[in-house]
């Protein structure tokens, strides 16, 4: 009996040993795994699994090594690093997440080349997906920065009305944007404007205002004129976002867009191409382009045919302008936020042309863009097809083509415009 009892009481005390050495080996397995797997975000559901494993083996008392306690065990967030010397206790942790509007910006720089055929190898084109912002358009960049500037100088207060006068997408902006901070919007645009930028405005909550057409630049039923008649008969309750003339419509280019395209380039960026409407996105990063390179990148205005804006930067003189279909690009006046001093050469694009890339982009590289994307790469690609040294060209992507599925990629509405496309377009 006493014989017995000794083996017993040796079997028991090998059976805690080897209870206490599992016990260490998974909590000192457990520290490791989650310093190297925190950190990395696809690991994070594999991480909360095995913790709720863990810690069923593991005491319930805390001893060393034991992380959190099992209440807790499935509560683990991720970028959190835990060791035995940073005790984190899972439920007093309370994550930060970006609100929608904070989203603006920081958009990505995607390699186009295959739409073109460079005339030497090496050269290639950049497109930055603007289409990519909350809005689905450039025109975030702006109305955030204009109203963010307004707010800060007490110009735009509680209770005021915000009024774009827009082609289209700075009034979608200006209403998505006006609905998260709590402003009423009115938005004044042209029958030219889709319907379905049209829907999304009044989606947002705004007043949406649709002028007759045909209406002569100096006109005050023009749309972009009502928006100044609206806010001086309401000086104290209406605030204009003015974005044809607002030099902080550029700036806000500048101070965004600009650095973004340089660092994205690491500096490598040699022309810049883009379309010019108010003339912000064109000037303001443009100026910061000339301004980091010591004036070595070369800004090339792409612009419809029937705007004014060629001609102009071409002669001085301010002639007649045409019809054209694309939106939101070219005009036929001179807004007063675009500086043609920034500007190196010019190029034209028909409609015809510049929708005929829009499908190009959508069958070839998955790119559902608007039309004004469609006649910057276009114009992207004529100058990739006349430089004679490697070059790499930076061009935009203006908005998203969702808001041109009853015109640009319309069959119909295509050849209603006399523009036909190819088998396979």
């Amino acid at each position: 009996l006493s014989r017995l009892t000794r083996k017993t009481a040796a079997a028991g005390v090998l059976s805690v040993s080897v209870i206490i050495l599992t016990a260490l080996f998974v909590s000192f397995s457990q520290s490791t795994f989650v310093a190297a797997a925190s950190s990395n975000a696809m690991f994070q559901p594999s991480l909360r699994t095995s913790f709720t494993r863990l810690n069923r083996i593991l005491p319930s008392s805390s001893s060393p090594g034991k992380l959190f306690s099992r209440r807790s065990s499935n509560m683990l967030q991720p970028n959190v690093i835990m060791d035995k010397k940073n005790i984190v206790e899972q439920d007093r942790m309370v994550m930060e997440y970006p609100r929608f509007r904070s989203l603006v910006g920081g958009t990505p720089l995607v390699d186009i080349t295959n739409l073109a055929n460079p005339k030497v190898e090496g050269t290639r084109i950049l497109a930055k997906c603007e289409f990519m912002n909350p809005g689905y358009s450039i025109k975030d960049r702006i109305v955030c920065h204009i109203l963010e500037q307004a707010e800060n100088k007490g110009l735009l207060t509680p209770g005021m009305t915000i009024v774009a006068a827009s082609s289209g997408n700075t009034g979608a902006s200006t209403a998505m944007i006006a609905s998260m901070k709590g402003y009423k919007s009115i938005i004044i645009t042209s029958p030219k404007c889709s319907i379905e930028k049209q829907d999304a405005i009044r989606a947002y909550g705004a007043e949406l205002i649709v002028t007759a057409s045909g209406l002569k630049p100096d006109d005050p039923e023009h749309y972009m004129n009502m928006e100044h008649t609206l806010c001086e008969r309401n000086p104290e309750t209406y605030f204009g976002i003015n974005q044809y003339d607002n030099q902080l419509n550029p700036l806000a280019h500048y101070q965004t867009l600009g650095p973004e395209i340089w660092s994205q380039t690491d500096g490598t960026i040699t022309h810049f191409v883009a379309a010019g409407s108010t003339g912000g996105t064109l000037s303001g990063t443009a100026r910061y382009l000339k301004e980091r390179s010591g004036g070595d990148v070369r800004v090339i205005m792409a612009d419809p045919i029937g705007s004014v804006f060629y001609d102009y930067f071409k002669t001085g003189v301010l002639k007649k302008p045409g019809s054209f279909e694309v939106e939101g690009v070219g005009k036929e006046n001179i807004p007063g936020a675009m500086d043609f001093g920034m500007i190196d050469d010019a190029i034209r694009v028909s409609d015809s042309d510049a929708f005929k890339m829009c499908h190009t982009m959508a069958r070839e590289e998955g790119i559902l863009a608007g039309g004004s994307g469609g006649l910057n790469v276009f114009a992207a690609s004529k100058l990739a097809e006349q430089l004679d040294e490697p070059a790499t060209i930076v061009t935009i992507l203006p908005d998203s083509g969702i808001k041109y599925l009853s015109k640009i990629y319309n069959k119909e509405w295509l050849k209603g415009i006399d523009v036909h496309l190819q088998e396979g377009e």
